[in-house]
């Protein structure tokens, strides 16, 4: 078994702040939705390793009435601490505030977290 993609949810309309997100901040990169789902509004995003394979999906789906996950989040492993501190400085140079306080607090790995443009905690990790 494998995680094929996480749903996280935007108010109607919420789409470009979206892609200012997932797109500019995190660099991944948007796909077309299937024209059977294209009509639902939200956009898909996908993260590509060195190889050229999906290392991560994320579908960003229109949720009416809309309300932020605030516990629940997405986990994006990336490759280095390099990696992890250059996307958080893409982040917050977009505006987002990026929280450090639990930095090395998961034996094994450096984290931070950071909500996306509709108030949905993200974790990125290395």
């Amino acid at each position: 078994m494998r995680l094929h993609h996480v749903q996280v949810s935007c108010p109607p309309g919420g789409e470009d702040a979206a892609r200012r997100f997932w797109g500019e901040g995190l660099g991944m990169a948007e796909v077309p939705k299937p024209a059977a789902l294209a009509a639902r509004g939200g956009c898909w995003f996908r993260g590509y390793d060195a190889g050229g394979a999906v290392s991560a999906e994320v579908h960003v789906g229109v949720e009416e009435p809309f309300t932020p996950a605030r516990k629940a989040h997405p986990a994006l492993l990336l490759d280095s601490v390099a990696e992890l501190e250059a996307a958080a400085g893409r982040l917050a140079d977009g505006g987002f505030a990026v929280d450090w306080s639990e930095r090395h607090t998961f034996d094994g790995h450096e984290r931070c977290h950071v909500r996306d443009a509709h108030g949905n905690r993200v974790e990125l990790l290395a």
